[in-house]
């Protein structure tokens, strides 16, 4: 069983940020990415499409032979999750926004939340928000028009730059000193945020606690990989455009198109 590839999924190419920070910890893991960037946003759907789009990718991946899955999609998590582990037996880990470090850290009293409107209306996300967070100032933003920009291609163009510099003014005046990133399509954004925001302004994404959670659920089911002699093996599936996922990758990787 160790030898079976983790799978992941996400809304389009953005869960390669996940992607990334679960190889760099376990780099002797096979994985197996899909990018359904034909249904991209999920945040702009109801939550029963969401759930029957995870559930879809699901059952992908378990036809490829995962012994693990990530729900490498804020959205699909906080609305799919829930569903994804009544009905499939193997383990599942999800992604939600750091609230909980911003809230603990903060010096200002106020955060900022970048997140798409499926997250910011879900109830785990409200649940999280009120048990941490509701003391604080909290400025909440949906990042309408950001996914849709990344997958195709357009990260450093003019239009993201008009896009972010509005949704992050409103921020910069509240004084916020933490942004949390509720999407995992936002890592990729963070270079063009640093140059709007502030220095003191800390920005805060999920991967390394994703990627530490996936480790330790490994563990607790005996499923982790060790053989540091082997090759791993990672595999990268789309249904949208194969040169926008593999140019996020740094071509690093190979991609396939799978029409799924």
């Amino acid at each position: 069983m160790s030898k079976k590839p983790i799978g992941l999924f996400d809304s389009g190419v953005g869960g390669t940020s996940i992607f990334r920070a679960i190889h760099s910890l376990l780099p002797f893991e096979n994985t197996i990415y899909l990018a359904d960037s034909k249904n991209a946003p999920y945040g702009e759907k109801s939550k029963e499409d969401i759930i029957a789009l995870s559930k879809k990718n699901t059952e992908l991946l378990l036809d490829f032979g995962c012994k693990l899955i990530v729900v490498a999609c804020n959205t699909a998590t906080t609305n799919a999750i829930k569903t994804l582990r009544e009905k499939f037996t193997l383990p599942f880990i999800g992604i939600e926004p750091a609230i909980k470090p911003a809230a603990l850290k903060t010096n200002s009293g106020t955060i900022g939340i970048l997140a798409t409107k499926g997250t910011l209306s879900s109830e785990l996300f409200n649940s999280t928000f009120h048990q941490h967070a509701s003391h604080l100032k909290v400025i909440e933003q949906v990042g309408e028009g950001i996914v849709e920009l990344i997958e195709n291609g357009q990260i450093y163009s003019k239009e993201m730059e008009e896009l972010l510099e509005s949704y992050m003014q409103p921020m910069i005046s509240a004084n916020i000193d933490y942004l949390v990133l509720g999407c995992t399509h936002y890592p990729y954004i963070i270079p063009m945020l640093r140059k709007l925001l502030p220095e003191n302004v800390t920005i805060i994404d999920s991967g390394e606690a994703v990627a530490r959670q996936t480790k330790n659920v490994l563990i607790q089911h005996d499923l982790l990989r060790t053989e540091e002699n082997l090759n791993p093996k990672n595999e990268f599936y789309t249904n949208g455009k194969v040169s926008v996922l593999s140019e996020i990758l740094n071509g690093d990787y190979p991609v396939t198109f799978k029409n799924f």
